[in-house]
């Protein structure tokens, strides 16, 4: 709700130039850039491996066997790369948890009977979302990387420079898919499946009756009219295998990414000063010395606590998402 007011005033700004996104991108191009950009970042394709999916996710079943997934399209660049870039912060997660917790309950979701070391979901989404977002949109990463993108589709990319690319991948437009939806709209996204999955726990909402209450919230809160339940109530699996009540972690996620972020760039490390350099060594250390070698040793937020010196606290991600945005469309500061 607090990202309402800069939403509805980008609505009416100058939107950046973007039909360079929506050319034919071979898949398996796609997929190298994206590839070599995650192992950069530390994953380590070696315990792991990439593949394609309808719906993109990562799944470990030892911290040696950690896979991640994208859902490509090849007439919309970001769709693919930054679903990599999201899986393989769940990958790093995974990959990194001490050995020594290996095939104990501090690897292991003994509720689901899973081997998953993210202690939970909301930390596990703070991993992605991190990654995703607060290196693989900003503006240091594109001024260093687009060259090489470039490179990789230069007849696509012919005549765009790194400016241009970086405001076309941030510019906010609401729409129908909440995986590759912009950092403003995302959490909307969330909201609604929320407050669906509460109704249809308590009652108040049939089943019969959530795809049209859908279809009309996402009319009423971003303007997009749901033209089949593909593109709208089913886009998401979670519900179809029983998983009700936890779409909140992927705001959870971006909030705790964003204190995480604030925390690991504000110690004297030099972490900030390396990623505009392009060295993402010093960030994955400090995640690892501070969230992921822990697996499910300590809460979500004792992990906070360790790590910021405080509770979830969405201040870091409101400031992060108005201060950018702000700056992108030239807009003052609310």
């Amino acid at each position: 709700a607090s990202n309402r007011p800069l939403v509805q005033a980008i609505s009416t700004a100058k939107q950046p130039a973007a039909e360079f996104l929506d050319q034919d991108y071979p898949l398996e191009r796609q997929r190298d850039f994206a590839l070599g950009i995650v192992q950069r970042f530390g994953y380590d394709h070696a315990r792991g491996r990439l593949d394609g999916a309808v719906h993109p996710f990562e799944v470990s079943f030892t911290r040696n066997d950690v896979r991640i997934t994208a859902r490509y399209e090849r007439n919309f660049l970001p769709s693919g790369m930054f679903a990599v870039f999201h899986e393989a912060g769940h990958g790093m997660y995974e990959q990194n948890i001490d050995r020594a917790f290996t095939r104990t309950p501090f690897t292991t979701d003994l509720i689901g009977n899973y081997a998953v070391g993210g202690t939970s979901y909301g930390a596990h989404e703070s991993q992605s979302r991190l990654w995703e977002n607060h290196v693989g949109r900003s503006w240091d990463f594109w001024r260093l990387h687009f060259a090489e993108l470039q490179a990789y589709f230069p007849e696509q990319l012919k005549g765009v420079d790194e400016a241009a690319f970086y405001r076309a991948v941030n510019r906010v437009q609401p729409s129908l898919i909440r995986v590759p939806a912009d950092e403003l709209t995302y959490d909307f996204h969330v909201m609604l499946r929320v407050e669906l999955g509460r109704a249809l726990i308590d009652g108040s909402l049939k089943v019969g009756d959530a795809p049209a209450a859908w279809n009309s919230a996402m009319e009423a809160s971003l303007g997009v009219k749901v033209p089949d339940d593909r593109r709208g109530i089913l886009q998401d699996p979670h519900w179809l295998w029983g998983q009700f009540g936890g779409f909140c972690s992927y705001t959870i996620g971006n909030v705790m990414a964003a204190q995480l972020y604030q925390a690991a760039t504000a110690h004297g490390e030099g972490i900030g000063d390396a990623l505009s350099r392009g060295e993402y060594e010093p960030l994955k250390s400090w995640l690892f010395e501070n969230i992921h070698r822990h697996g499910r040793r300590y809460t979500r937020n004792d992990l906070l606590l360790k790590a910021t010196g405080r509770s979830l606290d969405p201040e870091p991600y409101i400031a992060y998402l108005r201060s950018k945005y702000s700056d992108l469309y030239d807009l003052p500061m609310s």
